[in-house]
């Protein structure tokens, strides 16, 4: 959310189909000329006024549907969408949160949008240049705080369309109750009235804030002190370490999503940080709406990193996806809206509820409901020789019988161990998804797993699920879970991965530590959603290691609050992976379903 971006001509291409843009073709008429109010006051029911900025189309007269976005990163960072819905057929106006930019009031992050979101419809829906419909744009934050004004009901809100949407609690500020670094750094670009661009866009100065924590093995809760942002919001935060009431504050109710009726769209990335958050968020909906509510809910996953979602680029992480890719999100919006609140017709790119993009394939498919995306399952089991796992050239394997005959694989990692800033020295490079430099690390502690190549291209589909029979000689550790693709030719792209803190392997509501030496079943079931072509010949990797980075909350091992935990506390970890005949240890990979609505020939 920095927290971590139709008709005919949507997609910029299609399989056979040309390249043909939406609008500015040379036989229109130019876009009509666009005038902006800036500092409009807008009223909300405590007193304090928000500020906007407006634009709408020179000379227009009749009152239009109205969109807004309300974000923390000042209104002006928002000028360009401003200027092109307004010359296609919308009111829009940019507003600063409370607390933020020109608006009054105190800043607290996401727990102030939802009755502020809902005041800002109602006031929208009474402006004289408004047709009484009104609906929101944006992404990260700005999709989140669509979720929170829905909650409310505001009765002027005709859509929604949250984009790379976080779910508090599930994916920001903690993943799997695992805290970021980054909450400090993202705490201090919202910090103040003013943008904090600059300082947030520094690279290396949190580079070295992050090295500097890592290396003294300071407490986590020590990191925004040492950042030089002493933060309430960051210590409130890291008290509440587990889902519960505090989260669920945040967030839409069973009880009031079931009352939700209005037309969604969601859009996330395969690579897009919030989305875990994005697709909780929609499976909420898709388990507590109604069945009408539930057929106007659209979902889009393509192959975009967080930024990807609004802007999409061909080249994310080192890897050129296909022209298809590149979504003209501006003209999907104002389809979406002239369908939802102008009377016309659905989107042509919104074949069917769930559109998800095949990298390799590099072409969009279909299906009714995101569990539809994956046709089958394929179950492989893990298993080893002379327990060798440790290495990425004399790794285990992942087969597709039941053999059971390995013992245990095991690793030792000590959280007072530094050695991974060796990923970290300024010399990065080749892109995020196709480096695999820390796999070929020969001493790191992780356990690694191959499969045969593959012997046909492959297109899989959905979420990797693994279930792993584990014994630790400690009452706590972390885990992470990475799963890649490697090409004939030694070649790396990363597919999903998942995380895990011993203590809640069994809830993310309440920790439980383990009692050392218990050989017991955790099961990882909240990778990222991934759709990909396998390609003959090529491999899957699972690769099982420790979290212990600069750029995470460090668990020291020791079963106490982790936040507060330091070096003093170190434990080393003895971890064992057991895959026999009574303990078999197996990933589940999904197989992707053909596309409900047939290509074009």
């Amino acid at each position: 959310m920095r927290l971590h971006a139709l008709s005919a001509g949507l997609v910029l291409a299609l399989a056979a189909v040309p390249a043909a843009p939406l609008f500015a073709q040379e036989d229109k008429a130019p876009p009509p000329d666009v005038q902006m109010t800036w500092g409009v006051s807008i009223p909300m029911r405590d007193g304090v006024n928000l500020n906007g900025t407006l634009y709408r189309a020179v000379g227009a007269t009749a009152p239009e549907p109205c969109v807004f976005t309300l974000t923390p990163y000042i209104s002006a960072s928002y000028h360009d969408r401003g200027m092109y819905f307004a010359a296609n057929g919308y009111v829009f106006m940019t507003v600063d949160v409370r607390g933020r930019g020109n608006s009054g009031g105190t800043f607290t992050p996401m727990l102030q949008e939802a009755k502020d979101g809902h005041d800002i419809v109602e006031w929208f829906a009474r402006q004289p240049y408004c047709n009484g419909k009104v609906t929101m744009w944006g992404g990260s934050y700005a999709g989140y705080n669509q979720w929170a004004t829905a909650k409310e009901f505001p009765k002027g809100l005709g859509t929604i369309v949250p984009v790379a949407s976080p779910k508090p609690g599930v994916d920001y500020p903690m993943r799997s109750n695992l805290f970021y670094g980054y909450d400090v750094t993202w705490l201090t670009l919202v910090s103040g009235k003013a943008a904090q661009d600059d300082i947030f866009g520094d690279g290396k100065f949190w580079a070295s804030n992050f090295r500097r924590w890592y290396t003294s093995h300071a407490p986590f809760a020590t990191l925004d002190s040492i950042a030089g942002l002493p933060s309430p919001i960051f210590q409130e935060w890291i008290s509440h370490p587990t889902l519960g009431p505090y989260w669920d504050a945040f967030n839409p109710t069973g009880d009031e999503l079931a009352k939700l009726e209005l037309p969604i769209l969601s859009v996330t990335g395969q690579y897009d940080g919030d989305q875990p958050g994005a697709l909780a968020l929609y499976d909420d909906h898709m388990r507590h709406g109604t069945e009408a509510a539930k057929a106007k809910h659209f979902l889009v996953i393509g192959p975009w990193d967080h930024s990807g979602t609004r802007t999409p680029r061909a080249e994310v992480g080192g890897v050129t996806f296909g022209k298809a890719s590149l979504v003209d999100m501006n003209a999907l919006h104002k389809a979406w809206y002239d369908w939802t609140l102008k009377d016309g017709t659905r989107p042509e790119f919104l074949k069917d509820r769930v559109a998800f993009y095949v990298s390799g394939e590099e072409a969009w498919r279909y299906a009714p409901t995101l569990e539809a995306v994956t046709a089958s399952t394929q179950t492989w089991y893990l298993d080893s020789v002379a327990s060798r796992a440790n290495d990425v050239f004399a790794s285990g394997s992942l087969v597709r019988d039941r053999k059971g005959v390995g013992k245990p694989d095991s690793y030792v990692s000590d959280p007072l161990d530094t050695r991974s800033l060796r990923l970290h020295d300024g010399k990065e490079g080749g892109g995020y998804l196709v480096d695999q430099r820390a796999e070929l690390l020969g001493d790191a502690p992780r356990l690694v797993y191959h499969t045969a190549p593959f012997e046909a291209d492959t297109d899989l589909a959905g979420f990797f699920k693994l279930s792993a029979w584990i014994e630790i000689d400690q009452p706590d550790t972390d885990f992470q879970v990475d799963i890649t693709e490697i090409k004939a030719d030694g070649s790396s792209l990363a597919l999903s991965k998942d995380v895990m803190r011993a203590r809640y392997r069994e809830s993310l509501h309440e920790g439980k530590l383990v009692k050392p030496g218990a050989i017991e079943r955790y099961d990882f079931h909240s990778f990222d959603f991934m759709a990909q072509r396998i390609a003959k010949g090529s491999r899957l990797r699972l690769v099982i290691s420790p979290i212990n980075s600069m750029y995470f909350e460090k668990n020291y091992n020791a079963g106490g609050v982790v936040a507060q935990e330091s070096g003093k506390d170190a434990r080393k970890v003895r971890v064992r992976l057991y895959h026999d005949a009574r303990r078999p240890s197996a990933l589940v990979v999904p197989i992707a379903a053909k596309s409900s609505v047939p290509a074009k020939p």
